[in-house]
Order: structure tokens, then sequence, then C-alpha cells
């Protein structure tokens, strides 16, 4: 690691996450996806295992990885995706992160 973030103490970042799910709105229901369901499993499977943790040491899924913003937005999409698409119809399109207002690494699963 090199620049700011080389930093023997570590250092931090406040992250925003923005998750897009796509698919076709079911009329009976009127919606895509519960966004109370949505919101559980994006405080489960991302919030609570990123939230003031180190990423290089308490982040399982980031063990042996660079914590880029681009990795790490990848690895977001990657806990997201199964748990969004076992809702009928409903799928992960994208996910962005930005570590500022003007730096951000965006993923669709490509």
């Amino acid at each position: 690691v090199f620049g700011k973030c080389a930093n023997p103490n570590w250092h931090g970042h406040n992250y925003d996450v923005w998750i897009t799910v796509k698919g076709r709105v079911n009329h009976e229901r009127a919606y895509l996806v519960d966004l109370k369901e949505l919101k559980a499993i994006i405080q489960h499977d991302v919030i609570e295992k990123l939230d003031h943790k180190n990423l290089n040491i308490d982040v399982e899924f980031m063990q042996g990885k660079m914590a880029t913003t681009e990795l790490l937005c990848i690895e977001i999409f990657n806990q997201l995706k199964a748990p969004i698409e076992a809702h009928d119809g409903v799928y992960l399109h994208g996910v962005k992160l930005y570590e500022t207002e003007n730096n951000c690494a965006e993923y669709f699963g490509d």
C-alpha cells in the first residue's frame, strides 16, 4: 500500500453504499421487493460484517485481499447476491461504494 493509505496504524473510511436490484414488479404486491427485507439483508450481510472493523483483520471475506474500494465493492456484491436473489424474480443489479463524495467504485457482477 502506498500514499496516504500507507499507515502502520491503519486508517478508516465512512463508506456509503448504494445497492440496486432489478426484476419485474409483482402487480399483486405492487413492488419488486419489500424494502424492509432488503434493508435487513444489507444490515446482516454487509453492515454488521464491516462496521467499525479492520477490513484486513476482522472481515472474513476480505482475508488475504487488498482492501481497496474496488475490491470491497466486488466482495459486497458477492455477499449480497445469494440472499437478495433468494426472493423470487429479484436480481442484484449493482453495488456502488463511495469512499469519499468524489471517489467510488461500481460493480455489476461482470
